[in-house]
């Protein structure tokens, strides 16, 4: 499936439920459940989320075994085809070997889109191995029939930053259809685009996606929509529409969340949210991740009020 990579896509929760036994499964039917409920839901201006984004770091992705992960993305895939958009997800590894066949795995089951992470070494890659991690896994990808989407994440301990120069060498290979930027400095998106107006950059954290689409970003991906999918899709709405003053509106509504999106527990505390929003704090409390504590709990209920309350007098809740 083709895409222009204009619009907001959710990184969907993994859902988990209990087994037989007490340990935690995937709960597959929730999971789909809430990716359809956020794909159906319009902005203020009719538009939909344009993609969908599954076992990504909001998903779990890094606590899942191969055959979960898969698994999971099938059952997505499903959703996915039901509204007509991509399917995307992420890919990391310490090889560009292991990279290739993980981009393989995915590609059979619906994927339409790698999102592809640095290689995970403790050792800073050189420019060159850099290169050849995301070229094999951009050759792999042409020969699958899948299409590629360079990750950077410079702001995350843990992810070797991708520098302006890789990521423009990087954003003409043919089978490279967009750019991921994670980070707090868009300044990296308005370099990029002035060096290559036609560029497709999707931002890639909630405080900053208005600023991101100033800056020239298309779109981006978001964890906080996921919770509150009609006021980020109508904020993008009023982003392409060059509304910068409605679209600030509803950035500063959320940003009581939006914070989160940028913590290290990002998971952990968007899906306690997530859970809290849909009546089921219990499940959003199921998680292979970390445990919170009672304070950080607490925390995160009372940014997800205050939200919700800034959010309804905008008339932004669905």
């Amino acid at each position: 499936m083709s895409t222009q990579w204009d619009g907001v896509m959710p990184a969907v929760f993994t859902w988990l439920k209990e087994s037989k036994s007490g340990t935690l499964e995937i709960d597959f039917d929730t999971t789909q459940k809430q990716a359809a409920g956020i794909l159906k839901t319009q902005g203020k201006g009719g538009t939909r989320m344009s993609g969908l984004v599954g076992s990504g770091t909001l998903g779990e992705n890094s606590y899942l075994s191969n055959n979960q992960r898969l698994s999971l993305l099938d059952s997505l895939s499903e959703v996915a085809k039901e509204y007509n958009v991509p399917l995307i997800s992420g890919a990391a590894a310490e090889t560009k070997e292991e990279l290739a066949k993980i981009v393989e795995g995915l590609a059979t089951v619906g994927v339409d889109t790698v999102m592809v992470m640095p290689p995970k070494t403790k050792a800073v890659p050189s420019e060159k191995e850099m290169y050849e991690y995301y070229a094999l896994a951009e050759a792999t990808a042409k020969d699958v029939g899948v299409t590629m989407m360079p990750y950077n994440n410079p702001d995350a301990a843990g992810y070797h930053p991708l520098s302006t120069d890789l990521l423009l060498k990087l954003s003409v290979l043919p089978k490279v259809t967009a750019l991921k930027i994670s980070t707090i400095d868009v300044s990296i998106i308005e370099t990029l685009m002035l060096e290559n107006k036609d560029l497709k950059v999707l931002a890639g954290v909630d405080t900053v996606t208005v600023f991101a689409g100033l800056a020239g970003a298309s779109g981006g991906i978001t964890g906080v929509g996921t919770i509150f999918p009609k006021a980020s899709v109508t904020m993008q709405e009023y982003v392409v529409n060059g509304n910068w003053a409605e679209a600030n509106k509803i950035s500063q509504a959320l940003n009581s969340l939006s914070y989160l999106d940028a913590q290290p527990l990002l998971m952990e505390y968007l899906k306690l949210a997530m859970g809290i929003h849909h009546n089921d704090v219990a499940g959003g409390l199921r998680t292979f991740g970390k445990k919170l504590t009672q304070q950080q709990i607490d925390d995160v209920n009372a940014r997800y009020i205050l939200a919700k309350e800034r959010l309804e007098a905008l008339d932004l809740i669905s």
